[in-house]
């Protein structure tokens, strides 16, 4: 009697062990990955699971709550996993602020396509300067909120989106100043000041995304803003690789929806955007089809007004979203 009560005991443990074991996966993060990239690749977006992951890992975190390259993580149980991400359901991104980082899928135009978005510049490189009123306007700095605004726009319409150049404190802002700092990452990790080694981080960061990514349709979107003469206006251009017919066709499809926006509220105005292929390095090497996009001239005040303004970064964001989901729709 007691032996075939120690078996059943053994045998109740055993499933026990091996139920906790399942319930309870481990996995080691990626270079450059944060605690919320590497719990958005493993399915878990909201914040129980955020906060469980940090209970489960107390004392394997860096002091500030980051992850350590080569360490293997506890990730959260099964029921705090996203278990939806259709029309209706909602959508955690802590990159977009407090106010705005709930986001709620509003169609599925964009269901299956996956999009890789770099704001220019970042960390130690602040990209072009402009200067107003005793105040400095950095490239990096308005470059990277039309991006979130963009990611926004893509996430409510069923998109996945990846935002590889991210500023954890930032989030969305409606300042016509946006402050400046080098807070910058990739994906968590510290940007170079050297040219070729940003570059060549940011590309590597997308490939690798793509690689797990099972989306037949993918994109990177570099989001840049320029530098000329302060009396040389010019309208939103865009750069493909040469050869990439796909990188034209989706230059050609934001290019052209743009142009019809201005047409329409702006009716007397004229559009003089272009686009062009151009042997760039982030077009290049990026494994996705690509397009490089130049929002205006910094130094120039009427093109300023396109960036200091929230109201015409949100217009720009949602433009460039149109455009990918008129893309989108000719996959």
């Amino acid at each position: 009697m007691k032996a075939i009560l120690f078996r059943l005991l053994f045998v109740i443990l055993t499933t026990i062990f091996f139920t906790t074991a399942i319930a309870q996966e481990r996995a080691k993060p990626r270079s450059g990955e944060g605690v919320t990239s590497f719990l958005k690749r493993h399915g878990y977006t909201g914040k129980a699971a955020r906060e469980e992951f940090k209970q489960l890992n107390k004392g394997k975190l860096t002091k500030d709550g980051g992850l350590i390259i080569g360490r293997t993580y506890q990730l959260p149980t099964k029921s705090t996993k996203a278990k939806s991400t259709g029309v209706g359901s909602t959508i955690i991104e802590p990159l977009f602020g407090k106010d705005l980082q709930k986001v709620t899928i509003k169609s599925n135009e964009l269901a299956g396509a996956c999009l890789y978005l770099v704001s220019g510049h970042g960390g130690p490189d602040p990209g072009a300067i402009g200067k107003v009123n005793g105040k400095e306007l950095h490239e990096d700095e308005y470059a990277y909120d039309i991006t979130l605004r963009l990611a926004r726009s893509l996430m409510e319409k069923g998109a996945k989106v990846h935002i590889v150049i991210q500023d954890k404190k930032d989030g969305i802002r409606n300042d016509r100043y946006l402050s400046n700092s080098k807070r910058e990452t990739c994906m968590g990790k510290a940007i170079p000041l050297d040219q070729g080694q940003r570059l060549r981080q940011r590309c590597d960061a997308i490939n690798r995304l793509a690689k797990e990514d099972t989306e037949k349709y993918k994109r990177s979107i570099f989001i840049h803003v320029d530098s000329r003469r302060k009396k040389e206006q010019i309208d939103v251009f865009f750069y493909h690789n040469s050869g990439s017919k796909l990188g034209k066709r989706l230059a050609d499809n934001i290019h052209h929806t743009v142009e019809t926006k201005y047409d329409k509220h702006q009716p007397n105005r004229g559009f003089t955007g272009t686009v062009s292929s151009r042997p760039l390095f982030v077009l290049r090497k990026s494994t996705p089809v690509a397009t490089f996009l130049e929002l205006g001239n910094i130094q120039n005040e009427k093109d300023r007004k396109r960036l200091v303004l929230a109201n015409n970064r949100q217009a720009l964001a949602d433009w460039i979203c149109q455009g990918i989901v008129k893309d989108y729709k000719r996959k």
